[in-house]
């Protein structure tokens, strides 16, 4: 695995942040990490040829602390700031892009508490995530939903909140000891979010995605059967950080830019190893075929266009966090636009710089690197997954729209049934 630190330039506003805001220097943050994420990497090949849950890297990396990198370092936690984050999690793709989607509900729920008012309450889930507390991700329907509703429903019984539903696209909630919910109140059809504990019997989950790519992220059905939920655990949807989408969509870009890694990575390997030659190919070892080396040249180029893209664009969302907690307004709203809008333009390109990687892989080998016991497809297959969650033609037509006619992007979107369709 590749150990270099990229430096990502630090904001304006970067040396006015709370003073107990003190991240570490990158380098020193990533060599805790990297023995664990090598270690991930190369157990990685035997999961994806058995369709086995990472239960035991992420429970590696819950012992390292690695759900708690966020956290402030006077709280016990990493103090990394979000490019820092996500430096990390595109080295943690290049190892298994499988682990970093798995935890993408986790981080989001920790961005949503650091984004909340400082006491008590936020200090409560602070504690639990660097106590190695992980949270998982709920809030896709299942079945026929009408667009813009929610059948998940909390309510009232016995004195306490009650959780019941379903919901499919759960990533990582098999592995979390909570889980992040997204449902409506029964008594004021207001939306809400619920952190759950997964450690009671109204929690059914179920692995049950059946994805070509992206199999082994814990994704798949989870099952709410009056399901209890403590008061203190359930947050008006209105009270969300602003750039919650975007933040969602920089773990695509991460653990996209980490697939481009992995190929560059195997693609060196595999050249560098391979013995036998065509006779019509030009040197006497393929590693010296100027050819061959021009296919690992592009495909380099590639996972390097990939990562800067996704590196530059977690800046704007760093500047969201940052003028929240000045409580700057404006600065805050540019923001949280420019997060969405750069998040989107990287999706947009950097899903065809890997796939074009991914694909371009087998040009420089010959037919052995088909061999299922290599699995060099994996590289492909997940990308392509990954790139299908959000569609990027719709991406493309918002940044079209607001660079010809400055309309600002939407900050939530949903997913359900049409008009008169059912699912």
């Amino acid at each position: 695995m590749s150990t270099e630190t990229i430096l990502v330039p630090h904001t304006k506003s970067a040396t006015t942040a709370t003073a107990a805001w003190t991240p570490y220097e990158h380098s020193a943050l990533a060599q805790k990490f990297r023995p664990v994420f090598q270690r991930i990497a190369d157990t990685a090949l035997a999961r994806e040829r058995n369709r086995q849950l990472p239960f035991e890297p992420i429970t590696w990396l819950k012992e390292a602390g690695f759900g708690a990198v966020r956290v402030p370092v006077e709280h016990g936690g990493g103090g990394a700031s979000i490019p820092q984050l996500f430096q990390l999690l595109i080295e943690l793709a290049e190892a298994d892009s499988n682990v970093p989607q798995a935890l993408r509900g986790h981080f989001a729920f920790v961005e949503d508490r650091l984004n909340a008012p400082p006491g008590a309450a936020r200090d409560v889930w602070l504690r639990r995530f660097v106590k190695g507390e992980l949270v998982g991700n709920a809030w896709s329907e299942v079945g026929a939903v009408a667009i813009g509703d929610v059948g998940t429903r909390i309510s009232q019984k016995d004195g306490r909140w009650v959780a019941n539903g379903r919901k499919f696209y759960s990533t990582g909630s098999i592995f979390a000891d909570w889980i992040d919910l997204y449902a409506r109140r029964a008594d004021n059809d207001a939306d809400v979010t619920a952190a759950v504990s997964t450690h009671q019997p109204g929690v059914v989950q179920h692995d049950d995605w059946d994805g070509f790519g992206q199999r082994t992220t814990g994704s798949g059905t989870s099952v709410y059967e009056n399901a209890h939920i403590d008061d203190e655990n359930v947050f008006p949807f209105e009270t969300r950080f602003k750039y919650q989408t975007a933040f969602y969509q920089l773990f695509h870009l991460a653990t996209l830019a980490g697939i481009g890694r992995a190929i560059e990575r195997d693609v060196g390997h595999e050249v560098r190893n391979r013995q036998r030659i065509y006779s019509n190919g030009n040197a006497q070892h393929v590693s010296q075929d100027a050819q061959i080396l021009q296919v690992a040249g592009e495909i380099s180029a590639l996972a390097y266009a990939a990562e800067a893209t996704a590196l530059r664009a977690t800046l704007p969302a760093q500047r969201a966090y940052e003028a929240r907690l000045h409580g700057d307004e404006a600065a805050e709203r540019q923001a949280n636009i420019d997060a969405e809008i750069e998040s989107a333009q990287g999706q947009i390109v950097v899903s065809e710089l890997v796939l074009r990687a991914g694909s371009d892989l087998f040009n420089a080998l010959g037919a052995s690197a088909a061999s299922t016991s290599k699995s060099l497809d994996r590289h492909w297959r997940n990308a392509r997954t990954v790139s299908s969650h959000n569609p990027t033609v719709y991406k493309a037509r918002i940044v079209g729209d607001w660079s010809v006619n400055g309309t600002e992007p939407p900050y939530v979107w949903q997913i359900g049934s049409g008009p008169g369709r059912k699912t």
